[in-house]
């Protein structure tokens, strides 16, 4: 083999490479904006319902503010803190999703055991289910959470180390490219 098959063998290994890294960032970036766009419709829906009337509903707006403000910061300024920051961001999204989804159907079912006191088993489980109340709507913010989550999986920040760039650091952002 020549000196010249193997510059091209090389070369087009470094095209594939390329080609990689390319398209993880790209999908990177598409997820982290699928979190960014989706947080904030959830904030708009939440909004448009009132969903503000106790201490428990404000909590679901706080933290969709929370992914918000550290999904723009980690997409500006991409750090192992900010993945930190918003890992746990994303977990507690997690969380208040699947709490919120038991609220919900803990509250249809006192609904509906208030209109029939005889109901139970499937028939009560699917009334509440189907109740005024949408018991699954919370599990968006679950799926929110998990989505942030797997954006943060591998990131690249993390194999670096890098911690926050100094003011005026050109630090090369493969993702950005």
């Amino acid at each position: 083999m020549t000196s010249l098959e193997q510059r091209d063998l090389r070369s087009e290994h470094v095209g594939v490479a390329a080609v990689r890294a390319d398209a993880s960032g790209f999908l990177r970036r598409a997820l982290l904006a699928l979190v960014l766009l989706g947080a904030a419709g959830l904030v708009l829906e939440l909004l448009l319902l009132e969903h503000f009337e106790s201490a428990l509903q404000f909590i679901p707006l706080a933290l969709l503010a929370l992914a918000l403000v550290s999904g723009a910061v980690l997409a500006r300024w991409p750090s192992v803190r900010a993945i930190q920051v918003f890992r746990a961001v994303m977990l507690l999204c997690v969380v208040a999703g699947a709490v919120g989804v038991y609220l919900h159907y803990r509250g249809n079912v006192e609904f509906e055991l208030e209109r029939q006191p005889l109901r139970h088993g499937f028939d009560l489980f699917w009334e509440a289910v189907r109740g005024a109340t949408p018991a699954l709507a919370p599990g968006a913010l679950s799926q929110l959470g998990l989505l942030g989550l797997v954006y943060t999986f591998r990131h690249p920040a993390l194999r670096r180390g890098a911690s926050t760039p100094a003011k005026g650091s050109n630090v090369h952002h493969p993702e950005r490219t």
